[in-house]
């Protein structure tokens, strides 16, 4: 099955302007290795030129995600905030302003994610990630229009990971669309399964 075709949105979402997809765009985030230093991810286009890197610190108290450019630039990391009712998460760029907010709701099947930013153009931002997150598949939508900004699915039958215990899944991203701030909600999203899988 190839990747969903999305519709480009109307306007550029996100805050990353040098990362917002022209053309409708395929990821392909891969999980490294698990290591001491915690879960790393490569994120490449389809044709696997690089895109962005995320490195994790697991010994850290907020298990903080490192995301890159591909010279290792550092463009923002996440962490998890504590004593809150749902699980929260929020982005931090290099000078340790907040930039982005992801919220997960409770659903009696699947999840919910609310991902909070303003965009470069001051606009502020709503996305909404909804899907059954076991089998990563999800979609992004604008919560204002409900147009689909992206879309994340995998080959549920690659035996290499089963045995690896190691992820590979795609994210298809409409025209207009920030990919690192699209990634952000990826790896929100990771960070939750593991924390439900390791209690």
């Amino acid at each position: 099955m190839g990747p969903p075709q999305l519709a480009p949105f109307p306007r550029p979402l996100g805050i990353f302007s040098h990362f917002i997809a022209r053309q409708c765009e395929t990821l392909v985030v891969k999980e490294k290795v698990a290591s001491l230093s915690g879960n790393s991810f490569d994120i490449t286009l389809a044709n696997g030129q690089p895109i962005l890197k995320v490195k994790g610190e697991s010994l850290t108290l907020s298990n903080r995600m490192n995301i890159m450019d591909v010279n290792g630039n550092l463009l923002f990391c996440i962490r998890k905030k504590h004593l809150t009712i749902h699980t929260t998460y929020y982005a931090e760029n290099p000078n340790g302003e907040e930039i982005f907010e992801v919220r997960s709701k409770f659903k009696l099947i699947g999840s919910r994610f609310l991902g909070h930013f303003t965009s470069a153009s001051g606009q502020q931002e709503e996305l909404v990630m909804e899907g059954d997150f076991t089998d990563t598949s999800a979609e992004i939508k604008d919560e204002a229009s409900g147009q689909v900004v992206a879309s994340i699915y995998r080959d549920r039958w690659n035996a290499r990971e089963l045995l690896g215990g190691q992820q590979t899944y795609n994210v298809a991203i409409a025209p207009n669309v920030d990919m690192a701030i699209i990634v952000a909600m990826c790896i929100c999203l990771d960070m939750k399964n593991n924390e439900s899988s390791s209690s």
